[in-house]
């Protein structure tokens, strides 16, 4: 077949990626394959690779993907000018890019049918940011790039940090996003990610790079484009005789985002030549698991094959999950110590009010039972809470999903290497949560009410999926005292400076 009829490849690292060693040998393992298989019409003779400056702290992720525009309209605009598409294979943060790059000048803008990319395989993707973003940004990081001559790269890592404004505007959109795989110039989109830990990369003082369900860098929930949002927007009640206001929520979804093929890749992390899910590809023909995926994935023509391949991807991944779930000791782990790979489940919370006003100034409680009693969450429920540092209104919770649905299991008290106990530990049964906004005294001219979601077990299954992130969009009533602003007829002096609030405007 000749060239010209077939797709070209791009490829697109990561954060922080200042040489194209990065991408190993995937491009010469691609081309064997193509070699191999006279099926795959895919143009490897001219692979292209990305060299993007995340490095520099005034380069932001919107800078990066005008500029994959600007580079897609000069270097490839002669090659796909006659219908020929590109597939695009990103690593790490080069998911968020290419992705940002398709909403802005395709999707958002009303022209998805003029997309020259065709497939978008994204591997260990932080789509809805990392954990170890914020700590990118810290006085130690910001000294080790000095020593290498480098800035931080503070503006892509405000975008990757959890609940990030960026973030949570382009995963919104998605979850809104019409059907991408139909229509007259379909793309697809698949999520290849792993959760080994690869141990000799571990940061001791950093706990993230050995967090379960992630890959040391990246949680699965956060790479996977399979979420949902859901929308709280508060009501008020009447005002008692203290002055307080009841409030309850109306609830909008949850709603879903449209089904992305996804697959945890087994025995692989997020970086690293031995088992890193881009590094460790070897050229060669031994058997390789990211490539085995990403071959089936450019293998995907058309809706059907694309739905197939969800299913085989969602199969495998179950398949996966089970034999990983239990990590036997290493001269890593203690030798009685075994690590259990449970399920996690990412939630969101953004709280704003009416006008549009980041709510800082709140407690934040999860609650479980018919009492909406916290006390009743079972132990090691929560794994992480993080504050995004720009919108002080959003936190990420990162939940034991087996724990809260008593599917968990743990290691065999007992020690030694012997296989641990599967003990299953009760669920919670209902979830639900509380928001308790400080500025609530009846005194304030300017308050808010608190108000709370009641536990059901509709928002626990509803809500929490398994290696999925639900954004939960809350949306408080500002109460503002008609003693803000009064008008009177009495024009003689006086102080107003102590009066009453008054009732809600």
């Amino acid at each position: 077949m000749p060239s010209h009829s077939r797709k070209l490849v791009v490829l697109v690292h990561g954060w922080s990626v200042r040489n194209t060693n990065t991408y190993g040998q995937l491009p010469a393992r691609l081309q064997e394959v193509a070699h191999q298989r006279g099926d795959l019409q895919l143009d490897f003779e001219n692979v292209w690779l990305s060299k993007y400056v995340s490095f520099r702290d005034e380069v932001r992720l919107e800078d990066i993907s005008r500029a994959f525009q600007a580079a897609v309209e000069t270097e490839l605009r002669p090659l796909v000018a006659d219908g020929r598409r590109f597939a695009c294979i990103t690593h790490s943060t080069g998911g968020p890019v290419v992705r940002d790059w398709w909403h802005r000048f395709y999707l958002d803008a009303g022209k998805p049918d003029a997309c020259p990319m065709s497939h978008l395989i994204m591997l260990a993707p932080a789509n809805f940011g990392s954990a170890l973003a914020q700590l990118g940004k810290g006085r130690l990081s910001r000294i080790r790039s000095w020593f290498q001559g480098v800035d931080p790269g503070s503006g892509v890592l405000e975008w990757l940090e959890l609940g990030s404004p960026e973030a949570w505007a382009l995963n919104r959109r998605w979850i809104d996003t019409p059907p991408v795989t139909t229509g007259p110039a379909p793309v697809f989109p698949f999520v290849l990610t792993g959760q080994t830990i690869d141990r000799r990369l571990y940061d001791h003082i950093n706990a993230y790079t050995g967090e379960v369900g992630s890959d040391g860098v990246v949680r699965i929930a956060a790479a996977n484009l399979n979420a949902s949002v859901l929308e709280l927007a508060q009501e008020l009640g009447e005002q008692d005789a203290s002055g307080r206001v009841t409030a309850t929520f109306k609830i909008n979804g949850p709603k879903a985002s449209q089904r992305t093929a996804f697959a945890v890749i087994p025995g692989r992390s997020h970086s690293g030549e031995e088992i890193g899910i881009l590094r460790s590809i070897t050229a060669g023909e031994a058997p390789h698991p990211t490539v085995d995926a990403i071959v089936r994935s450019l293998m995907v023509k058309d809706p059907g094959d694309y739905a197939k391949l969800c299913d085989a991807f969602e199969q495998e991944t179950e398949a996966t999950i089970r034999a990983e779930r239990v990590e036997a000791p290493s001269s890593f782990l203690r030798q009685d110590h075994y690590e259990i790979h449970d399920r996690h489940s990412m939630l969101i919370f953004r709280i704003r009010d009416d006008q549009g006003n980041v709510c800082e100034d709140f407690d934040f409680l999860l609650t479980a039972g018919d009492s909406n009693d916290p006390n009743l969450l079972p132990r090691g429920f929560l794994t992480d809470r993080q504050r995004n540092q720009r919108h002080r209104g959003t936190v990420t919770y990162y939940l034991n999903h087996d724990v809260l649905l008593g599917t968990s299991a743990i290691a065999d008290p007992r020690g030694g290497k012997k296989p641990p106990l599967r003990v299953a530990i009760e669920g919670v049964g209902k979830l639900g949560f509380k928001v308790d906004p400080h500025r609530a005294a009846p005194k304030l001219f300017v308050r808010y009410a608190a108000a709370q979601l009641s536990a059901s077990r509709e928002h626990l299954e509803s809500v929490l999926k398994p290696h999925q992130t639900t954004l939960v969009d809350i949306v408080l009533r500002r109460i503002v005292g008609q003693g803000v602003l009064r008008l009177t007829t009495d024009q003689t002096l006086v102080d107003f400076a102590d009066l009453d609030p008054g009732p809600p405007i």
